[in-house]
């Protein structure tokens, strides 16, 4: 079937496959927040997503090979959903975004913690995460030993609430 587009402008194309509110949001939970399920999804999100917009905008990022649908094993009524080559190759995308973010948009510390981390740690970073996203959701080997880096993003997140909850009580 052959879409018509806008134009050929490649971020125009690039809009129309991820440019939506949504669909970012989607794909941040899934490679940032280890969310794979439809459920997981809907009440786990920050930002609060209503079910028939999440199960709109999961068939559109499945049509566009954004992600992927399996069966889960552990349970008939649920799927597991992983991103592909194509959504993992936005960690880039997302770092700069975050980065924009936090210089320009009244971010909190603690959800802005990751996006300076990301920043700080530049492409190198990027790459590790996206060899161990790959590995996750697609099966390839990981080399590397030790904490990856969804550990450390999440362990610098839960660190600065623990301390902010600690300062709170005293």
């Amino acid at each position: 079937m052959d879409v018509a587009h806008r134009s050929g402008c490649p971020i125009n194309l690039s809009l129309e496959v991820f440019g939506d509110r949504w669909s970012l949001i989607i794909l941040r939970d899934m490679m940032f927040g280890g969310r794979r399920h439809f459920r997981e999804l809907l009440t786990q999100s920050e930002e609060g997503i209503s079910s028939n917009i999440l199960a709109d905008r999961l068939k559109m990022l499945l049509d566009q090979g954004m992600i992927t649908k399996a069966d889960d094993p552990s349970h008939k009524q649920k799927a597991i959903y992983s991103p592909t080559e194509k959504a993992i190759a936005l960690v880039p995308v997302f770092a700069q975004l975050g980065a924009w973010g936090r210089r320009y948009t009244a971010a909190t510390e603690e959800l802005s913690i990751r996006a300076q981390l990301l920043e700080e740690g530049g492409p190198v970073l990027w790459n590790r995460f996206m060899s161990e996203l790959a590995h996750v959701h697609l099966g390839r080997p990981l080399r590397r030993k030790g904490p990856t880096v969804a550990e450390r993003l999440q362990a610098a997140y839960d660190d600065l609430r623990a301390r902010k909850t600690k300062r709170k009580t005293t």
